[in-house]
Parts: C-alpha cells; sequence; structure tokens
C-alpha cells in the first residue's frame, strides 16, 4: 500500500531536522577545537606566569598536548566529549564539568524566571496591539517597545544600577556577597531579570503584533466573519496560531541568549556560566572555554532544532477541497 505524501510529510522533516542537527554539532566541536587553536600567543608561557621558567612551560605543554599533532589532539578531545568528559582545567585540577555544574544553577535561574515573565507579557502586548491597531492603544505600544529594544542592555543595566540601586537604594546593585543560593536572596535578581527581560519582551510582543494583524486581515479570517464566527474566536482561534509559529521561534532564540549569556552576568556579578567563561578567557584555561563553548554550542543547536519542530507544527497547513 502506497503512504500518502500527508502522512510522509512530517515524519522526512523531522528526520531531516534530527540529520542537520547532528552535522550542526560536530561543526561546532571542529569549529570550537579551531578557534581555540587560533588564539594568539603560546597558552603554556600565559598559565606559566611573569617570569616563566622553560622547564615548566615544557611541562604545561606536554599537560596541554600542544607537543601532540593538532588532529591527534582534537581525536582525543572529541573521543572525551562523546563519553561526556569535557576536559580538566589547568589552573585548578578540576573537571570542566564541575564548573559547568557550578555556574549553571544561577545561569538557569536568570533564564527560567525571565522565560515565565516573557511569554504573557510578551504575547499580551501583541494581542492587545493587534486588536487595537491603528488606534491609540498600538501606537503607544508600539512607540514604547521600539524606545526600550533601542537601549542596549548594557546600558539599560547600567542606569538601573545607578538610579535603582545606588540613589534610590532599593535594590542591591549586584549579586556579590550572595554565592550562588539566588532564591534565597530575591532582591538581587530583580534588576538582572528586568534587563534580561526588556529586550526580549519587545521584540517578541512586535512579532506577534506583526504576525495577528496579517492574520485578520487574510481571506479566511474575513470567510470566518462572513459566516458570523465571533470575533474573540477569530482572533484567538485563527490569527493567534498564526503567529505562535514564529514567536516559538523567537522564544529559542531567546532561551538560547539568555543560557549564554555573559553582558548582564558581568554587570551584575551573577556567578553564571557567562562568568565562569569570562575568567576562564582571562586565566587562558583553554580547556575550560573549549568545554563551556561546546554546551554553548550544543544547546543553540538543540534550542532551534525543538523550535523548528514546533514550529512546524503549529504552521497552518491549507487544505484544498477534492
Amino acid at each position: 500500500m502506497r503512504r500518502s505524501p500527508k502522512a510522509s510529510g512530517p515524519r522526512s522533516f523531522v528526520a531531516r531536522r534530527l540529520l542537520l542537527g547532528v552535522a550542526q554539532t560536530v561543526a561546532v566541536v571542529l569549529l570550537v577545537f579551531a578557534l581555540t587553536e587560533a588564539l594568539p600567543g603560546d597558552a603554556a608561557v600565559a598559565l606559566a606566569g611573569d617570569q616563566p621558567d622553560p622547564a615548566r612551560i615544557a611541562a604545561i605543554r606536554e599537560a596541554m598536548d600542544l607537543d601532540r599533532p593538532a588532529y591527534a589532539r582534537l581525536a582525543d578531545w572529541a573521543a572525551g566529549l562523546s563519553h561526556g568528559d569535557l576536559g580538566t582545567s589547568l589552573t585548578s585540577g578540576r573537571p570542566v564539568s564541575g564548573y559547568l555544574a557550578d555556574g549553571f544553577g544561577p545561569t538557569l535561574l536568570l533564564a527560567s524566571l525571565t522565560l515565565a515573565l516573557l511569554v504573557p507579557l510578551g504575547l499580551g502586548l501583541g494581542v492587545l496591539a493587534a486588536r487595537h491597531e491603528g488606534r491609540f492603544v498600538d501606537r503607544l505600544v508600539s512607540s514604547v517597545t521600539l524606545a526600550v529594544y533601542a537601549v542596549p542592555e548594557f546600558a539599560l543595566g547600567v542606569l538601573l544600577v545607578t538610579v535603582v540601586a545606588l540613589e534610590l537604594a532599593w535594590l542591591p546593585p549586584t549579586a556579590v556577597g550572595y554565592g550562588t543560593d539566588l532564591l534565597a536572596h530575591p532582591a538581587a535578581l530583580v534588576l538582572p531579570v528586568l534587563v534580561l527581560l526588556a529586550r526580549p519582551v519587545c521584540s517578541l510582543s512586535r512579532l506577534v503584533r506583526a504576525g495577528m494583524v496579517d492574520a485578520l486581515a487574510s481571506p479566511y479570517a474575513a470567510h470566518a466573519r462572513r459566516c458570523g464566527v465571533p470575533g474573540a474566536r477569530v482572533r484567538y482561534g485563527h490569527a493567534l496560531p498564526n503567529a505562535l509559529a514564529p514567536a516559538v521561534q523567537q522564544l529559542a532564540r531567546t532561551a538560547d541568549w539568555l543560557l549564554c549569556g555573559v553582558v548582564v552576568e558581568a554587570l551584575f556579578v551573577i556567578p553564571g556560566l557567562g562568568t565562569v567563561l569570562l575568567d576562564a578567557v582571562a586565566e587562558r584555561d583553554v580547556p575550560v572555554v573549549q568545554g563551556l563553548a561546546v554546551v554553548f554550542g550544543v544547546l543553540t543547536v538543540l534550542l532551534n532544532l525543538g523550535a523548528d519542530l514546533v514550529a512546524h507544527r503549529l504552521t497552518p497547513r491549507g487544505e484544498v477541497a477534492a
């Protein structure tokens, strides 16, 4: 019995995206290794200190396997990654996975809080603007979101710290002294979450608004209204699902940005993955840089893969009447 194209279409799309995800993951591993190899200077000399001893430099080069060919080091590193071994820090001797475990909690907490606020705010503002298209509410929402989006996150963070934390003394300016248990000190999370939330909520709301406006102006929405379908059902049952597919992809990009972010963690001294990566770069701790870069890259691939699959499922496909 012949399989219909309708039945095989979604499965072939999933298979193609999975294969592409595997290829992207391999490319991430190769790119990270190539970029760390291309870093200027000699990592062994940098780690040896201000007055490097030749014997110490030779020992460091041997510990880093720098005396071996690049292809041999790549093969060993990739084999370790396939078993979950991200390497060992050169400065502390700790496994890179330990750094990942230490920093993942604060980063995940900030990302989760931001996304929990982003989804209702972004969708709500987008739907509100689309419902009042061309009127005062629409112009107000569009103007405010555009103005906020134009402010870089670092500038917004400095402004909030200066006004809210230093001038008014309402909130702590940084998370210094609170350790990794930030849930026990919620006041230290307010300003970082506000900075992380500001630009994504603007882009998501404008994306949802544009999708709903286009859907409400489409022929099928006009036909539904002519048939007496209530306006609320047209908006939320027909127009909103059209805006959800691009919104899901935008949320995936935002989640990737939140998990791989550095600027906000550095500004508010959050002991997350971004701070760990910055410290490793400053210390030329190549295994930590490589391990975290691979983790960030794989997260990007997985998030975008999941978003593509969900968006493919949500995208409306018109049926041709027989």
